[in-house]
């Protein structure tokens, strides 16, 4: 463990949080005389230990949450894993007001086309109170 350790010498708090934020820490242990302040201010990290008597290794083995967490700087984009990471998440949409929604259809068209996709473009147009869609067109 100590091969991979570093330390970095900051000239304040805001850039130690700044760092702290940039390398997303595993394990995040704040002991600092404002130790739950300074950890409100900290977004990146996987486990954040406030205080003096939240060691880390309380975290992993007796009063945390979990011993799996995002590692690598990962933990500016996730969490450790907890239930929700077993959950099935489903999304939908529904648009009832085809009127309200013509801004919506001709972003998508437009959208659509930037990437290449012209079956979705149509699809969008088909939708599109404003645009002959490309099927209705005639040759």
């Amino acid at each position: 463990a100590l091969k991979q350790s570093f330390s970095i010498l900051c000239k304040d708090m805001e850039e130690c949080i700044a760092m702290s934020d940039k390398l997303a820490p595993e394990h995040l242990e704040i002991q600092t005389a404002d130790a739950e302040e300074v950890g409100r201010k900290c977004a990146n990290y996987g486990g954040l230990f406030i205080g003096t008597h939240a060691a880390e290794v309380l975290g992993d083995y007796g009063a945390g949450p979990n011993h799996t967490l995002p590692t690598g700087g990962t933990g500016r984009y996730t969490g450790g894993l907890s239930v929700f990471n077993f959950l099935r998440i489903r999304t939908w949409m529904r648009i009832d007001r085809e009127e309200e929604a013509q801004d919506m259809v001709e972003d998508s068209v437009r959208m659509a086309r930037l990437e290449g996709l012209e079956g979705h473009a149509r699809a969008a147009e088909a939708r599109s109170l404003r645009v002959e869609p490309a099927y209705r067109k005639s040759s």
